[in-house]
């Protein structure tokens, strides 16, 4: 019998499960690395319990620039990237601790950390240890260098690799000192690749039964987004300096004066530059053999910045940001975050979203499922909010707990 379309086209849909729905992960990484790669997984839907030492729990729970939140252990950095978890409280360093995170493996798809190499080995928590307790298990480590090699053992910090990958020597003034990205992008970075990996892994368990381990390296993963200047020099012999705001590869392309500030302008290819000649009234650039095409302005890089400096001088950032767009040319004003979380374009989509039943905001992931309707992620949890309920699941009872909380294993 031929399905009652009719029915079918009027009935509400079905909920769309989550694409990680169903995906449980133990979380007992800290501060940026790792928390944010399972805010990425948790926000696709995963299950995440972060594992959190008693009493004090996460170094980002203390992070922030609001005090009273830091000392409520609810920092306003832990608050960016731990919504829609859980938390539990466990000394992993106790025996009775480790056995617990054991049995809790033992529920688990994957396990996330970001401690130095060696460090859960020694607690008898390492992968060696743990994937005969989970056949499958998915074990994501997040470290600096890498879980091997000559600097594995070394503390790393994003400025530390920063500055290790070659990413300082590339950006500031050119002829100013080495300057640090404005957030901790190598953390970043190493998050989004590490949350990348733990999905592959879980794809090829979920076909073959197969888990293993993802080693992530924060200072390979900060060159893998540097992609095009390593392969320039790598393959070309071209030793990248730094350029401030200008481009490696076109011209005019950078940040330009305007009569009130500054707006960002690239024209990477010649209609672009064309379409420019247009927008600022000079037509005759266009034709001008030493503007002619890419090669030659970009022989005359400084000469065809100042050129476009004088021809933006008489206007407002807003009023050529409107005529330059409206001629098709890439352009966007230099905003503070306060005006880029006001911008319609991210009001529209979503991007800012209130917890569930709650006054805290958090930011989405930078994509969404096209005709999903996403439900709002509970706040970030409490220290140990949920450590009942998940050692309840394991058979604890409130004497048991209590036993627990006695001994300070939670």
């Amino acid at each position: 019998m031929p399905p009652d379309t009719a029915a079918t086209d009027t009935a509400l849909p079905a909920r769309t499960p989550r694409p990680l729905e169903g995906v449980r992960i133990i979380d007992v990484s800290t501060v940026i690395a790792g928390p944010l790669g399972t805010y990425l997984l948790a926000s696709l839907g995963a299950e995440v319990i972060k594992v959190e030492r008693p009493g004090t729990g996460d170094l980002a729970r203390r992070i922030g620039t609001d005090p009273a939140r830091n000392a409520a252990l609810m920092g306003a950095s832990f608050l960016g990237t731990n919504a829609g978890k859980r938390s539990i409280t466990l000394d992993l360093k106790s025996p009775e601790g480790a056995a617990i995170f054991r049995r809790l493996v033992a529920t688990a798809d994957a396990v996330f950390e970001n401690f130095r190499p060696g460090t859960m080995d020694k607690l008898g928590l390492g992968y060696a240890q743990l994937k005969d307790i989970r056949p499958g298990l998915v074990y994501c480590a997040v470290s600096g260098f890498g879980q091997d090699g000559p600097l594995a053992q070394r503390a790393a910090y994003d400025q530390i690799i920063q500055g290790m990958s070659g990413l300082m020597s590339l950006t500031g003034p050119e002829d100013g000192t080495p300057s640090r990205a404005g957030f901790v992008v190598s953390d970043s970075f190493a998050a989004a690749i590490a949350a990348l990996g733990t999905v592959a892994a879980l794809f090829r368990a979920r076909q073959t039964g197969i888990g293993g381990m993802v080693d992530v390296s924060m200072l390979e993963s900060t060159l893998v987004m540097a992609a095009w200047i390593v392969s320039d020099f790598v393959n070309a012999g071209t030793v990248p300096t730094r350029l401030g705001n200008d481009s490696r590869s076109s011209v005019p392309s950078g940040t330009f004066r305007t009569q009130d500030g500054h707006i960002n302008i690239v024209c990477n290819e010649d209609h672009q530059f064309h379409a420019l000649c247009d927008a600022v009234g000079q037509p005759g650039w266009k034709t001008d053999p030493q503007l002619a095409d890419r090669q030659a302005r970009f022989r005359r890089g400084a000469a065809v910045k100042a050129l476009v400096n004088g021809a933006l001088a008489g206007r407002t950032t807003a009023e050529w940001e409107a005529i330059l767009a409206r001629h098709g040319v890439p352009c966007g004003p230099i905003l503070g975050i306060p005006e880029a979380l006001a911008l319609p374009q991210l009001r529209d989509r979503g991007f800012q979203r209130h917890c569930e039943g709650s006054d805290v905001k958090v930011g989405g992931i930078g994509l969404t499922m096209k005709g999903e309707v996403e439900p709002p992620p509970s706040p970030p949890p409490g220290l140990g909010q949920d450590t009942a309920v998940i050692l309840g699941e394991l058979g604890y009872d409130s004497d048991g707990l209590a036993a627990l909380r006695r001994a300070k294993v939670i």
